[in-house]
Parts: C-alpha cells; sequence; structure tokens
C-alpha cells in the first residue's frame, strides 16, 4: 500500500468518525483496505486500532473483536495491537466468480463506551489461472468454394482472474488459408477463424491448426486449442436469423416448462440444406443448460431449473441455427434474459448481543444489543423494517447505516415486577406479500438494593407468662425483601432503648430471648422495636413494634392478715361467752393474694375442727360463726384450723389455727374489756391508715377525672376527630385490654384517655388502673395498679 494512499484513508476516515460523533454515544466509523488473494495465512492487512485512533492498552479491556456471521471467518483481529489478519487462504476466484469488485465486509466492536466500525476489505486479483478452452480440440467442416472473408467462431478461453489478469489476445499457428479475428462481446474476447483463401477440398480435405489464449498476467500464462478443419462440399446458404440479438424477460421461480421466447430462422436452400436446427452456442456454461431448453425444432426456450434472481439478474445466450446440408452451415444470434425479482426470500436477523445482563437502575436509552437484518432480494421486496413487542420496555433505534438498530431501554426496569425478558425481534420486508423473520433471544434483569424490608406484621403482639426461663427464646419476628441475594439478606436488631437491657436478638434469624424472668406483679407491660436490614449497598432498614403484655401466673401463696401470733404464725385465741345464740361472729379471718384474677381469688374452708355442729365458715369472707347455743356438755375450747386458698390451675394455700375458748358470761365481759380496748387501738392504727389511702385515691381520681374533662373540651373539632380516627374511638370514654392467665381470661377497663379502674377477679380487693402520663406523649399508655384489700 502505498504511502500517499493511507493518508488519504485516513483523512476520510478522520472527516468520517467527526461528523459521526454528532450521533451520540455509539461511535461508528467505516475504513476500507486492499489485500491481494492467495497470500499465507497471518498476513497483517492493516490496523485497525491505529487507523481508528483506538488506545492499544485497552483493547482486550473493552472487548475489542471482529464480528463475522460465519464461522469460517477468512479475518481476525489480533487484541494485543489492533492488527487485522488473514485467517484463512483467500480464493478470489471462489468467493466472487464473475464479479469484478470483490469485498468482503466485517464490523468491528468495542465496548465501554459502545462503538461500531464498519470495514471493507477488497480483494485484488492476483494472476494465479491460466486460460483454460471448453475442450482440448474443435472441429470445424468448411464447404469448399466458401466466400473469402468467412468467419467461423472458435471456442472462447475462460480465465477466472480479472482485468490485466484475464484472456489479453489470441494466436493462431502459422498457416496460409486462416487468419484470427477477435471481438469483444459479453466482456470478452470471442476469437473468429476467418478464412483468408478459397479451399480446395482436392488438394487438402483436412487442415490442423493450433489457437493459443495468453492473459496479461506477469508473468503471462496461456491455454491451446486444436482445431480440425474438414473441407466438404458445397452448401451455399446459410440460415438467417429474423433478428441478430433477441431479448426477454422472465420472473424468477417460473415455473418449469414456461416458454421464455420462441427463435425464428430461415434458409433459402431446399431440402436438407433447407432444414434448421437450433441450439445453444457451445460458448454457453453448463448452468445455463440446467436452466434452460432450447427445442431444436420449434425454437422456443422452456424453464427446465429454478430461476433464482439472487444467484443471476441476466442471462446471456448465444443461439445457433444450422441446416441440415452436407457441410451444414451456421447462423448465430445473442439472446439476453432478464430475471424480474419476486418476494421469495425471508429477512434474516443477526444479532450481536452486547450483553445479556442489565441493571433494573438502568437509565433509559441504555444499549443492550445490535441488531442487524438483510433481505436477498432486490428493490423494494429488499427493503426490511424492524420491530419489536409493544409490552417490552426496550425499544431500536435504527443506525446511520441501513438495515442496522441499536436495542436500547426505553423506561425504568423492575426486577422485582419483571426478571427475565424474552426479546422477540420481528423483520419484515415491503415485498407483496411481505415476507418475515422472528428471531427470539433473552435479556436477564439484575438486582439493585432497592426494596426495604417488610415484616410480616404492621405491630406484633407478644403474651408471655410470668416466670419466663432466662436466656430462653419468647418471640420471633420475620422480615422479607423483595430483591436477591445480599440485598435480601436481613440483620435484626433491637432498636436502641431500655429493652436491651433485658432482651436479645438472633441477628439472623430474628428469634428474641429474654435475659431475665419477668414478674407479673412488677412489671405488666413494656414495648421495644425491632430493626430489619438487608445487606445491601446502602443498606436498607424498616422497624416494627413488639408489644409484650406480661400475663399472671399463680406464684404467689395467700398471705393471713389474721390471726397472727406475737411470734408471726397465723395463730389467735378468741374468747366467746357460754350464752351466745346462733350464728354469733367468732372472728373473722383476713387473708390477700398478690396474684390477680382467679390466682388471687381466695376462697375459705375449715380444715380441721373440734365439733362440727357448732362453727362454721363463709366461704367467702373467712367468717366463722357459731351454728347453735352452747350446752353444759360442750367442752370449753375449741380448736379450728382455716385453710385458705387460690383459685390458680395449681392451687396454693395457706392455714390458720384459731382457739375459740367457751368462758361464763362474767368471766367474758372482763377479758372482753381488756381484749376490745387492745383491739379498738389496733383497729383504730389500721382504720386510721386505711381513711388516709382511701382519701388519697379518691382525691386523685377526683383530680383525674377534672383533668380528663378539661383536655376534652379545650381540643379541637379537628383534633377530636383526628383523635378519634386514629385511636378507633367508638363513643365510650372506657377501653379494655383482655388477657389470659392460664385457662382463664381477664379484663382490665379503664377510661380511653387519661385513667382507667377495674376491679379484679377476686372478693378480697378492689384494684385502682392509674395511666403513667410520663408516657402517653409517646403514644404508650402504662397503667399503675394500685391494690385496696378489705379486712
Amino acid at each position: 500500500m502505498e504511502a500517499r494512499g493511507q493518508w488519504k484513508r485516513k483523512l476520510c476516515w478522520r472527516i468520517t468518525l467527526c461528523i459521526l460523533l454528532g450521533f451520540g454515544k455509539r461511535v461508528t466509523a467505516q475504513i476500507k483496505y486492499n489485500v491481494p488473494e492467495e497470500v499465507k495465512e497471518g498476513s497483517v492487512v492493516g490496523n485497525i486500532a491505529k487507523d481508528l485512533n483506538l488506545d492499544i492498552s485497552h483493547l482486550g479491556h473493552r472487548r475489542f473483536r471482529i464480528v463475522s456471521g460465519s464461522d469460517d471467518a477468512l479475518f481476525q483481529v489480533n487484541q494485543n495491537n489492533g492488527e487485522l489478519y488473514v485467517n484463512k487462504i483467500i480464493d478470489r476466484e471462489l468467493l466472487c466468480d464473475g464479479n469484478t469488485i470483490c469485498s468482503i465486509s466485517l464490523k468491528s466492536v468495542v465496548e465501554n463506551p459502545l462503538e461500531v466500525h464498519y470495514i471493507e476489505v477488497e480483494i485484488t486479483d492476483v494472476n494465479d489461472n491460466p486460460p483454460l478452452f471448453p475442450r482440448s480440440e474443435q472441429q470445424f467442416e468448411i464447404a469448399e468454394h466458401t466466400p473469402l472473408g468467412t468467419r467461423f467462431q472458435m471456442l472462447t478461453a475462460r480465465d477466472p482472474d480479472l482485468g490485466i489478469n484475464a484472456v489479453r489476445y489470441y494466436k493462431l499457428s502459422q498457416n496460409e488459408l486462416f487468419d484470427i479475428d477477435v471481438r469483444e462481446r459479453h466482456e470478452s474476447k470471442i476469437p473468429f477463424l476467418v478464412l483468408k483463401k478459397a479451399l480446395d477440398r482436392e488438394r487438402q480435405s483436412k487442415h490442423r491448426l493450433t489457437l493459443i489464449a495468453t492473459d496479461g498476467g506477469n508473468p503471462p500464462k496461456s491455454g491451446t486449442l486444436n482445431i480440425n478443419v474438414i473441407v466438404l462440399d458445397i452448401n451455399d446458404n446459410r440460415p438467417t436469423f429474423i433478428r441478430d440479438s433477441y431479448s426477454a424477460t422472465l420472473q424468477e421461480n417460473a415455473l418449469l416448462g414456461t416458454v421464455v421466447i420462441t427463435i425464428n430462422a430461415t434458409d433459402l436452400d431446399d431440402g436438407l440444406n433447407g432444414e434448421i436446427e437450433y441450439s445453444l452456442g457451445e460458448n454457453v456454461n453448463g448452468k445455463v443448460h440446467d436452466l434452460f431448453m432450447l427445442n431444436k425444432v420449434t425454437g422456443e426456450l422452456e424453464v427446465r431449473g429454478i430461476i433464482d434472481f439472487e444467484e443471476t439478474d441476466v442471462f446471456k445466450l448465444d443461439i445457433q441455427a444450422s441446416d441440415k446440408g452436407q457441410p451444414p452451415l451456421i447462423a448465430e444470434a445473442e439472446l439476453s434474459i432478464k430475471v424480474i425479482d419476486v418476494n421469495d426470500n425471508c429477512p434474516a436477523i443477526e444479532i450481536t448481543s452486547l450483553s445479556s445482563v442489565v441493571s433494573e437502575n438502568a437509565s433509559p436509552g441504555t444499549a443492550v444489543a445490535l441488531i442487524s437484518v438483510s433481505d436477498k432480494d432486490s428493490g423494494v421486496n429488499g427493503r426490511v423494517i424492524c420491530t419489536l413487542p409493544e409490552n417490552v420496555p426496550f425499544e431500536l433505534k435504527s443506525s446511520f447505516k441501513e438495515n442496522m438498530y441499536s436495542l436500547v431501554t426505553k423506561g425504568h426496569l423492575d426486577r422485582e415486577e419483571t426478571s427475565r425478558y424474552e426479546i422477540t425481534v420481528t423483520a419484515t420486508d415491503l415485498g407483496q406479500p411481505p415476507l418475515s423473520a422472528s428471531k427470539i433471544f433473552n435479556i436477564e434483569v439484575s438486582d439493585v438494593n432497592d426494596n426495604f424490608p417488610e415484616f410480616t406484621q404492621n405491630v406484633f403482639e407478644l403474651y408471655l407468662h410470668e416466670n419466663n426461663v432466662p436466656g430462653a427464646s419468647i418471640f420471633s419476628v420475620g422480615a422479607l425483601d423483595k430483591d436477591l441475594n445480599e440485598n435480601a439478606a436481613i440483620i435484626y436488631n433491637l432498636n436502641q432503648g431500655d429493652a436491651t437491657s433485658f432482651l436479645n436478638i438472633n441477628s439472623e434469624t430474628g428469634v428474641i430471648y429474654a435475659l431475665k424472668s419477668f414478674d407479673f406483679e412488677t412489671l405488666k407491660t413494656f414495648q421495644f422495636q425491632v430493626v430489619a436490614s438487608d445487606s445491601g449497598s446502602p443498606p436498607l432498614s424498616k422497624n416494627v413494634t413488639v408489644k409484650v403484655f406480661i400475663l399472671d401466673q399463680n406464684d404467689n401463696v395467700p398471705v393471713i392478715l389474721y390471726p397472727v401470733s406475737a411470734n408471726g404464725s397465723a395463730e389467735g385465741l378468741e374468747d366467746i361467752p357460754r350464752n351466745v345464740n346462733a350464728g354469733h361472729l367468732v372472728t373473722k379471718v383476713r387473708a390477700y393474694d398478690a396474684d390477680i384474677g382467679y390466682n388471687g381469688w381466695l376462697l375459705f374452708s375449715l380444715q380441721e375442727v373440734s365439733d362440727h355442729s357448732l362453727f362454721s365458715l363463709d366461704r367467702y369472707t373467712g367468717q366463722i360463726r357459731t351454728l347453735r347455743s352452747f350446752t353444759e356438755t360442750d367442752e370449753n375450747q375449741h380448736k379450728l384450723v382455716i385453710l385458705v386458698k387460690d383459685n390458680g390451675n395449681v392451687s396454693l394455700s395457706a392455714t390458720a389455727t384459731v382457739i375459740v375458748k367457751v368462758v361464763e358470761p362474767k368471766e367474758a365481759f372482763a377479758a372482753s374489756d381488756v381484749e376490745h380496748a387492745v383491739k379498738d387501738e389496733e383497729e383504730d392504727n389500721v382504720t386510721f391508715f386505711l381513711i388516709i389511702t382511701l382519701g388519697s385515691v379518691s382525691v386523685l381520681f377526683i383530680i383525674s377525672i377534672i383533668v380528663l374533662i378539661a383536655m376534652q373540651c379545650s381540643k379541637s373539632a379537628n383534633y377530636s376527630s383526628k383523635y378519634l380516627q386514629d385511636m378507633n374511638y367508638d363513643g365510650t370514654l372506657c377501653h379494655s385490654i383482655q388477657y389470659r392467665s392460664g385457662d382463664k381470661r381477664y379484663m382490665l377497663v379503664g377510661p380511653r384517655m387519661s385513667i382507667g379502674s377495674t376491679l379484679a377477679p377476686g372478693s378480697n380487693r378492689n384494684t385502682l388502673v392509674i395511666p403513667d402520663r410520663r408516657r402517653r406523649d409517646s403514644g404508650e399508655v402504662r397503667l399503675t395498679t394500685i391494690s385496696i384489700h378489705k379486712y
């Protein structure tokens, strides 16, 4: 390649590149190289990277490659230095037989950013084929007295090479009778044997000549044809065609037997010398004989093979008409058949996938694949339109080169909605009727961390029995993430707060463990927050509130308040006169249980009594009364053992012992005065503290009611409606909390806004429940329980 040619080619490429830079991110250009055929494998054609000003050090990273539609590529590119080299020995005649210009179109692709370059390699001819005649010998039968100057067409030598390497001239061996005349026909040289001196059969009936065909190569190559001339007797009129040349049109894929044209020739001779037979010239190649048949009698040219416009659009035939004289005389004419294209080829689709995976956060316009379409038909039949289905978030962008498209995203992708697209590309030509072809390929959508973890519930509620085992799991929370892999791997943590001091959570499973044992009598309810975070970058997280309600268990033994002896044991002595009547109140056993509900509901029973006919015990109040009057025969002292037990599933109990001493009325009166004075003093103290407690509770209750009414009156209508909406207000001022203890169910009832009271199950106490105002602003209501026992 000359230096000046290289300079011009680089200048053209740079001008083209500057124009193409306005088309966007995909830089495209076209360059052209020349390479002679038959060069050895590995020969360098040119340096693509250098001619395109590409950085050679990044070719491998950018996946620099040649895209070829054939598995047996003639050219390859060196990714280390960008050189285009010959991958296979090229035979131009086999590749482009009969074509003046033989070129191969290649596409080079580099990524990051995407660049598509079109490369045209022209294969230049070398003189590697000698001229060849169809046969080694040709015979002419020429009648004597044939006029001088008569021409006889000799076989034409065919050289697959082109230009100067094709047949340049013919040379006839030295003789006295014949000369050679070469004429141009069908872009080839046709040799004619010209009679320059009259023949004399009696003098010489046969002549042997040699025709040499030589090409213009360096060095030149040649081929020879032996000519045998047999001198015949006179046949003085040769057939004559009506026209010197014929033309016809034929539609491709015409049916077998279709008559293309009928030729006609006349002969003025009579008899056999005037009978004409038609035939195709000997220079017509064998392929034409496979496609057409000329009726030697009628002159009709019929179709006998499949006519394909894409293979040959024009047929040039030599037609001969010969009489049956001896020797026969031959006339020649030219026939040109133009093939008309029909839409018989479906479009072909070639997809060069740049990436089969696209990120779901890819911006619209991101290139995914290159698509090229082609159609072997011509004109309107070869024009192709490429389309996609309407329900995919992709579109086709046409390239500056016809029938080239880029598949790009046209909207935002969501992997959680669709993770895989099956793209169907349809190419349709504009023929009538139109033909189409489709090709399917898949595009995977890769995940990005764009979804927050979602808990299975908005709020979790946990009902936990007190006295749980420290370190054991008490609850489990679960969250799901629509993303994939690490973007969906969830880690659980407790939000910073009071609960973290006595709770722990498994960061992988969400199982919550209690680090201590809870006591219902100390803590009845609390709440904490669990944070679920994914492992994406950056991570996304979400919180959920877990409300814990501690359930009571029967873990407190009833405590005897009365009778209690000086040493602390549940024993007491009661003196009663002998003359009391039936129903006399002897004493009252008092007890309490720290549990609530049925677990704190106490029942009294006589476990041991000296005389069942004298005393009775109220099951619920613990009052001991006489069943009848004492008689003289009754003993003076009686022992009663009272069993106090709660109503838990496994009931707990305590016992109290009461000694009843029967005395005479006078003794009873004296003892009664002393004892009554002591009891009065004790009861006065108890009553004093009870009055203070009841008074404080009552004042606190009245103040709370006043504050509640004031708050309700001061709220605006909008606030009230919002509050009612937020709190699911049903028109009442109270709300209830239900809970379960064992097989029993309880309900705590209290004011909806600021204060509440409830009567716990059991006949031995009232429970007043007051909310903790310190937590009202944060939306959490904590109930403080004050127990008031009845004695």
